[in-house]
């Protein structure tokens, strides 16, 4: 008689891991664990800088922490993992940043209690991967990293790209009212995770319940344009946006008042007509934005309904590394806003406002 393999429980989740819905179930609990680590160690930002005698070590913390658990966790479901990640373990391991070790191990601990100093280490080196595969996850543990300092807006965005496209996005937003109608900077709500896949449209459920989902669709309503922006003037031309918007204005297309919010949160509040339009217009010549930056953001928007291209219509190309160095900033926008907003950007451009005298 032939003897029977033993197959684990790890091999049949790997022989079921076919599709992106499947990929989808672990990014999700992945997020979901990490948004935990995070939303603690926002909450005690005083106590971590107590105990490395750092300002800005919070941040740092949460987001080697974030980054841990969550490639940890993908890696659980996927020993082969690929993850193209915005930070690695090379400050941890110094001998003079112990405090900083011992703070993010605790921070990881949150959600993985068993987790030793190796493999917190280790994890967070998944994260070294090159963006040159065929299919890859790309992760920023902290998106918006002033927000998350000042108690405000981050996210942590994960997506998975195959041949140069995001094909599954989650983007947890812990302090994102999951409540459509609520939106400020500072905290009011109990958090949201936003999920989409190349398949499926784009859905919204709170962090304390998996079982909430409700879809998401980009359907701004009857009013003047909302254009959401970044707090940070340095991640945008600000003048360059003010005369887009203002020729906007004089074109017939009413322009209200702005939003600021940090990190990917923008192309959620686009996602689901909070705002019409994100943009984010260079700020210097050649500056490239980086994909961890906004692939799980734009399907997010994508499947929302939105339309998501560079700032000259081109949709964004991810498979050249971990840049975008065929696209030039970005417009994120409903279908109704979107050709209107690319052509203002180009009437408005730099060097046309300079041959002008403006």
């Amino acid at each position: 008689m032939a003897r029977r393999t033993k197959v684990s429980l790890v091999d049949r989740l790997l022989s079921a891991m076919t599709t992106n819905a499947d990929l989808l179930m672990y990014a999700v609990g992945a997020v979901v664990a990490a948004a935990k680590v995070t939303s603690r160690v926002q909450a005690s930002l005083d106590d971590v800088r107590a105990m490395t005698k750092d300002d800005k070590s919070p941040v740092t913390v949460a987001d080697l922490a974030s980054q841990a658990v969550i490639a940890r966790m993908l890696a659980a479901h996927d020993p082969k993992l690929i993850l193209v990640g915005e930070e690695d373990a090379a400050s941890l391991r110094r001998d003079d940043h112990a405090a900083h070790r011992n703070a993010t191990l605790a921070a990881a601990r949150l959600a993985m209690p068993e987790m030793t100093e190796a493999e917190l280490l280790d994890a967070i080196d998944l994260g070294n991967a090159k963006a040159d595969n065929t299919g890859f996850w790309t992760l920023d543990p902290i998106d918006g990293t002033k927000g998350f300092l000042r108690g405000q807006q981050y996210a942590i965005a994960l997506a998975y790209i195959v041949d140069g496209q995001p094909v599954v996005a989650v983007m947890g937003c812990p302090n994102l009212s999951s409540d459509p109608a609520v939106l400020e900077a500072t905290p009011l709500g109990n958090g949201c995770v936003f999920t989409a896949t190349a398949e499926h449209h784009t859905r919204c459920l709170p962090l304390d319940s998996a079982l909430a989902a409700t879809d998401v669709r980009c359907e701004p309503g009857a009013r003047p344009l909302v254009v959401c922006g970044s707090v940070e003037s340095a991640h945008s031309n600000t003048g360059w946006t003010g005369r887009t918007l203002a020729a906007l204005a004089s074109s017939g297309t009413p322009v209200g008042a702005g939003l600021a919010l940090d990190s990917q949160t923008k192309y959620a509040t686009v996602a689901r007509g909070q705002a019409d339009a994100y943009l984010r217009l260079p700020s210097r010549p050649g500056y490239v934005e980086a994909i961890w930056d906004h692939a799980a953001g734009a399907l997010i928007a994508q499947q929302a309904g939105a339309v998501v291209t560079d700032i000259d219509g081109k949709p964004l190309d991810f498979s050249t590394g971990e840049r975008l160095e065929r696209n030039r900033g970005i417009v994120c926008a409903s279908s109704s806003a979107h050709a209107a907003i690319i052509e203002a950007i180009a009437q408005e451009a730099p060097d046309r406002a300079t041959q002008r005298g403006s």
